[in-house]
């Protein structure tokens, strides 16, 4: 037992997934950590990590491996998401964007060509990929999109807008949702060098300044009629996107949780004050304690949710409550942590305050704390509180 891993979580785990959590955990430790504080006080995307992150398996690692995925379980998945963002919720960002939004609904909604074409390219990191739902206008209601595809020879003309998402400056190949002329919500795929097609990024966040961020500008694309995601049609595909990445992001927020608690840890026992180590302090153990459990109980629920998304029974309610508290339990960890650390609490020398910040955008995206809050009313009462 560790003392992250209070319940013997391990114990629970098969020795593959063990091995995943390692290896990834080694990797965060080698690439991530030693430069991240560097390139958030920059706000500079390393896309160097790229094929990196390719080369360790993290892209598209639930997708068969026909097409250049890992064919691994989501447990595995979620362990992968965890420890990257125990390095930083920005890199897990960049991952869960690419697996989960990208390469999935390629995989579930495309063409035999169109994952022949695109899976490998983005399971290397040759190809980055981004997913295109939030506009200015829409981001908790996505139903009220204005982006539409309007019928021409022998494809199709794009026009709207999608903003606030990640990988966009940078990649190779957006996923978009966008009404057709029957009013449903359709799939396409836009490629970097499109006519008309451009990504801005977004500058000055105090968030995420690692990831890349920003707009999608669509001005008259013309998308052929085989870059459309035929395999459904609806508002339900692209929310089905969103269930994969809350999933993800529901084990990644322990990540930094853990690593904002491990800090916490170690600074309570080396502080000094009044002849004693913080620690001896009854305040200081009444936040670490209450830290670790809460920690505990989110590995719990992240665990049983694996269970079930690899039994294909997690239902979106399920993903939602575990994307919903674990980030609140992070970003609750984290202003703990910095209470503990004083005013080092906010230098770059720690990690917690870039902890804080980040999550203060993973507790927005892919659904608010509110909007989840609702999901679960919804199924609770029966009664949608969003009409």
């Amino acid at each position: 037992m560790t003392q992250t891993d209070f319940f013997n979580i391990s114990d629970l785990l098969t020795d593959e997934q063990r091995l995943v959590q390692q290896s990834v955990r080694d990797f965060s430790d080698r690439e991530i950590r030693p430069v991240i504080e560097d390139l958030a006080q920059k706000a500079e995307f390393p896309r160097y990590l790229i094929s990196k992150f390719g080369e360790l398996g993290v892209f598209g690692p639930t997708i068969p491996v026909e097409y250049g995925g890992g064919g691994l379980d989501y447990t595995s998945y979620g362990l992968m998401c965890q420890e990257i963002e125990r390095g930083d919720s920005g890199m897990r960002s960049t991952v869960s964007v690419q697996s989960s939004l990208v390469m999935w609904p390629i995989y579930a909604f495309g063409s035999e060509e169109q994952k022949r074409k695109y899976l490998p390219k983005l399971a290397t990191g040759e190809w980055l990929g981004c997913f295109g739902l939030t506009e200015p206008d829409h981001g908790s209601n996505p139903g009220g999109m204005k982006t539409h595809l309007m019928k021409t020879a022998g494809g199709y003309l794009l026009n709207g807008s999608k903003m606030w998402i990640s990988n966009a400056p940078f990649a190779d190949v957006a996923v978009v949702w966008a009404r057709n002329e029957e009013g449903r919500v359709q799939g396409v795929l836009v490629e970097r060098g499109m006519d008309g097609f451009t990504t801005p990024e977004i500058h000055n966040k105090w968030s995420l300044r690692a990831s890349a961020t920003g707009e999608l500008v669509f001005d008259n694309v013309y998308i052929p009629a085989g870059n459309l995601l035929w395999g459904d049609v609806g508002l339900k595909a692209a929310l089905q996107c969103l269930d994969k990445a809350r999933y993800g992001i529901a084990w990644g927020a322990i990540g930094a949780a853990i690593d904002c608690y491990e800090t916490a840890v170690k600074y309570a026992a080396e502080r000094i004050q009044f002849d004693k180590p913080i620690g001896a302090f009854q305040l200081t153990q009444k936040k670490l304690a209450e830290m670790l459990t809460e920690i505990t109980k989110a590995q719990l629920l992240a665990w049983r949710l694996g269970q079930l998304m690899d039994a294909g029974k997690a239902t979106t309610v399920q993903i939602s409550m575990a994307k919903r508290n674990n980030v609140d339990m992070a970003l609750h960890t984290a202003r703990e942590a910095r209470q503990i650390l004083g005013a080092m609490g906010i230098t770059g020398e720690y990690p917690i305050m870039r902890h804080m910040m980040n999550l203060e955008s993973v507790v927005t995206y892919e659904g608010t704390h509110d909007i989840h809050l609702l999901i679960l009313g919804a199924e609770i009462t029966g009664i949608s509180a969003f009409k």
